[in-house]
């Protein structure tokens, strides 16, 4: 259990955590690629850490020197048993990628990813060759390949990341693919995706993110590749200063695509004393108003934007909420039960959450195992009454394991 200190001043100059999205994405890449890759700005976080292993397993060489990691394709598969600890978006991009093998592989994860659904994945992979198989839609996948291309539909209302997954694989096999993509959500989660294969010579185009065409026999380029700072984490600390202080944040992409770009636009509709220059931006205290958001494509901002709602002035209105079911924990309900024992009003009207600004109770608050109520709730700590203790801390390895480190820097 973790104490935090309440009602501190949040001040001072932080250099933005790496970006764990990009940095899977770049991992996965390079093991497909022709020579190899250099990474700086590495994010080592336990779901980067997962993917590495499973990279290894998959015949990679990776030599590392502090925040940097070189990556060497081409080795032979050294294991066909692989863990994905709990990413999500590890197991969904990778079990595409192990499909390009034709040896029989066996997919695993931990936690709560064993009751995340794996169906979008297990039907759009038995339609393009793969002979594969669920528990009943959940894991372990096992699959064989060899990966085909072909024309396929595939469910998007549940996420991004199968088709990130698909998205990456199949330019390396022979034959073209067109994949009808129905409802997609967290459509800037495809951006980095596009993004990030381009950078490493891949091409492929879409239609309004209905119709994706993808060309086979193509080759991804080993490169050197500086990983972004990361929106996720760092909307914590931006937030941190809207409420208690006075943060700047440096090393971050201010025209970046990931999704959690958008606590930016969350803040100024708050009325927050926002200062944007080249790669770094400033928060400063300030009144703050209720405000109306859509977090539809950006559900991990639910967290940090429930942290500024319970600061400001009236009822905020957060829309998104069917996208938090599916996550480290039922974000939704965790939501509600932590704030209402915080003392805070907080309901859910359909697909929205309404908070209400207010006076904040210390108190303990379980993380549920989740790396991001774990980081809401120190934040919370910051204009809370009393001190607030975390239980399951550690919950925050998953993402950004220096938080509290950095945070303790913060605290005045």
């Amino acid at each position: 259990m973790k104490k935090l200190e309440n009602n501190k001043l949040y001040q001072g100059i932080l250099k933005c955590p790496s970006s764990k999205s990009y940095m899977q994405r770049a991992i996965a890449i390079a093991l497909l690629a022709d020579g190899d890759t250099h990474i700086t700005n590495s994010c080592f976080c336990d779901d980067v850490e997962a993917v590495l292993e499973i990279a290894v397993n998959l015949g990679a060489t990776i030599t590392r020197k502090k925040t940097e990691i070189w990556i060497s394709p081409g080795g032979k598969l050294r294991k066909t048993e692989l863990n994905v600890g709990e990413s999500g978006l590890g197991i969904r991009m990778l079990t595409p990628i192990a499909s390009l093998f034709s040896e029989d592989i066996t997919l695993t994860g931990e936690g709560s990813l064993k009751n995340r659904p794996m169906l979008t994945l297990e039907n759009s992979l038995s339609l393009l060759g793969v002979e594969i198989r669920t528990n009943n839609g959940l894991l372990p996948i096992h699959v064989k390949g060899p990966l085909k291309g072909g024309k396929i539909s595939i469910d998007g209302r549940l996420g991004s990341q199968v088709l990130t997954g698909l998205l990456i694989s199949l330019p390396k096999v022979t034959q073209s693919s067109l994949l009808e993509v129905i409802d997609l959500q967290s459509k800037p989660y495809i951006d980095m995706t596009i993004e990030i294969m381009a950078q490493f010579g891949v091409k492929l185009s879409h239609d309004n993110y209905i119709k994706f065409s993808v060309p086979g026999g193509q080759h991804y380029h080993g490169i050197k590749y500086k990983n972004e700072g990361d929106w996720s984490g760092g909307a914590f600390h931006l937030v941190g200063g809207a409420i208690a202080g006075d943060i700047t944040l440096f090393d971050i992409n201010i025209l970046s695509k990931q999704a959690d770009i958008k606590i930016l636009e969350a803040l100024r509709l708050a009325k927050s004393d926002v200062t944007i220059e080249k790669n770094k931006i400033r928060v400063r205290k300030s009144e703050l108003n209720a405000f109306n958001f859509d977090a539809t494509n950006c559900p991990d901002l639910f967290p940090p934007l429930s942290n500024l709602a319970v600061a400001c002035k009236g009822v905020s209105v957060i829309k998104g909420v069917g996208r938090l079911i599916h996550k480290e924990s039922n974000r939704a309900e965790v939501l509600l039960k932590v704030w209402r024992e915080m003392g805070v009003e907080i309901q859910v009207i359909g697909d929205e959450m309404h908070i209400k600004g207010g006076p904040v109770k210390g108190g303990e608050i379980f993380s549920y195992n989740d790396h991001r109520i774990a980081m809401m709730g120190a934040i919370s700590s910051l204009i809370a009454s009393s001190p607030v203790y975390i239980k399951n801390p550690e919950a925050v390895t998953k993402s950004y394991p220096t938080f509290y480190e950095e945070y303790d820097t913060l605290i005045h």
